[in-house]
């Protein structure tokens, strides 16, 4: 049963990580979510608790540091008991052309993005093949659809599509899922956007929740393994 769970969600303080959250603490799932800020991470949890009875909890941590995501899963496990889910969804964006794309932005984006994603799996890992949980990473549309000043973030986005496949390889023998959601333009604060009213046609954080949901409580014998999802209406260029 969905209630039962335990879940981690990186970069869950807000945009697509706490639409996540919110939906699944709905459904009375114990939910940790992970900030670079503590500050952050515990607003978040506490405007969570509002509908959750209290089962969130909000933990700082830097997924481009492995020992910090250790230790964000071993803080999931002593406050809830367990681990069954990961969702991978701390991400970061630069975009520029290669001649003005710095060295540092590069790093950022492939070790959040992609070296982030392998920590977050790899801490947490063992517990999940323990409670035969479900891995589920967010990548984009930008993971097999290249463009325009968008060496780092699609050099990023085409690795976790990769990643995330050969892993879902790797542990299905497990009794482990593994899915990767690519969402399109999803109104959230990423890239210091401001979600406001002009948004309205595209996805929303808690659509991507509601997937998270449907992915979850899907008959265990079926595994949709990559889920592209992108704005059924988009305006006209």
């Amino acid at each position: 049963m969905i209630k039962d769970k335990v879940v981690l969600i990186t970069g869950g303080s807000k945009g697509i990580g706490y639409g996540i959250a919110e939906v699944l603490v709905s459904q009375g799932t114990k939910v940790a979510i992970t900030s670079r800020s503590q500050k952050a991470a515990d607003e978040a949890a506490e405007s969570l608790k509002l509908s959750s009875n209290d089962n969130v909890i909000g933990i700082e941590s830097d997924v481009a540091d492995f020992d910090a995501e250790k230790k964000a899963v071993e803080k999931t496990i002593k406050a809830f008991g367990k681990l069954d889910v990961l969702v991978a969804n701390a991400g970061v964006g630069h975009f520029a052309n290669i001649k003005d794309l710095t060295a540092d932005q590069w790093n950022q984006t492939i070790e959040t993005n992609l070296t982030g994603v392998f920590n977050s799996v790899k801490a947490s890992l063992d517990s999940i093949i323990e409670s035969k949980g479900y891995i589920i990473t967010i990548a984009s549309l930008a993971g097999t659809n290249f463009f325009a000043q968008g060496t780092a973030y699609n050099a990023s986005k085409f690795g976790l599509v990769g990643f995330s496949q050969a892993l879902m390889l790797d542990v299905r023998k497990d009794g482990v899922k593994v899915s990767t959601i690519m969402p399109g333009s999803v109104a959230t604060y990423f890239n210091d956007h401001v979600p406001n009213e002009a948004d309205a046609w595209k996805i929303q954080p808690e659509d991507i929740g509601k997937l998270v949901l449907d992915l979850l409580t899907m008959n265990p014998r079926t595994l949709p393994s990559k889920v592209e999802v992108r704005p059924s209406m988009p305006p006209s260029k």
